[in-house]
């Protein structure tokens, strides 16, 4: 796995959703670097691309309540367990679960194994709200897919937060995810 800077040369094969990523880090003058790689489906294949992007790999979580009316992408450290008693009590909303298949398709334009935060670009009518834990933002770099999960970008954390965010008109709230250490201790 080589890291390379910016979009890939020749962008034949890949899909209209990941062009459409590298056009919006692009059209912001976002700084990125690239790794492809085979589907990354587990957070241990994901583990290898963190070390070789030198950044934090996100675990992206995609919820909803359990009327399946508000939808949530919840953004924590590959290492942290969600809990969702834990979020659902900081939301003040009725028990998160998974939210189907569907909603993420429709919502983000992305499918199982890709959820990704650029997923936000396609959300375009504010389906979903951003959850960020609160220790993702002192890392530099940030871990994610362009929408399609046989590449991974290495974001500047500042950039995701003070030019892709407001550009997507995406706004997170930050939460509160325990390190098992931490409940333990």
């Amino acid at each position: 796995m080589t890291r390379q800077s910016g979009r890939p040369a020749d962008e034949s094969g890949r899909l209209e959703k990941e062009i459409r990523t590298y056009d919006f880090l692009d059209a912001n003058h976002v700084w990125y670097e690239r790794i492809d790689h085979e589907a990354a489906m587990t957070m241990e294949v994901c583990e290898e691309i963190d070390k070789a992007l030198e950044a934090t790999i996100c675990k992206n979580l995609f919820l909803c309540n359990r009327q399946e009316t508000n939808f949530y992408l919840l953004m924590l450290p590959g290492h942290k367990k969600f809990k969702t008693k834990d979020i659902s009590k900081q939301l003040g909303v009725a028990r998160l679960s998974f939210a189907k298949d569907a909603y993420m398709e429709e919502y983000l334009d992305i499918t199982p194994g890709s959820v990704s935060v650029l997923g936000l670009i396609n959300d375009t009518e504010n389906h979903v709200q951003l959850l960020m834990d609160k220790d993702l933002v002192q890392d530099e770099y940030v871990g994610c897919h362009p929408c399609i999960n046989t590449s991974s970008l290495r974001l500047k954390m500042d950039d995701l937060l003070h030019v892709l965010l407001p550009a997507m008109h995406h706004e997170p709230i930050f939460v509160t995810v325990e390190d098992e250490e931490s409940r333990i201790s």
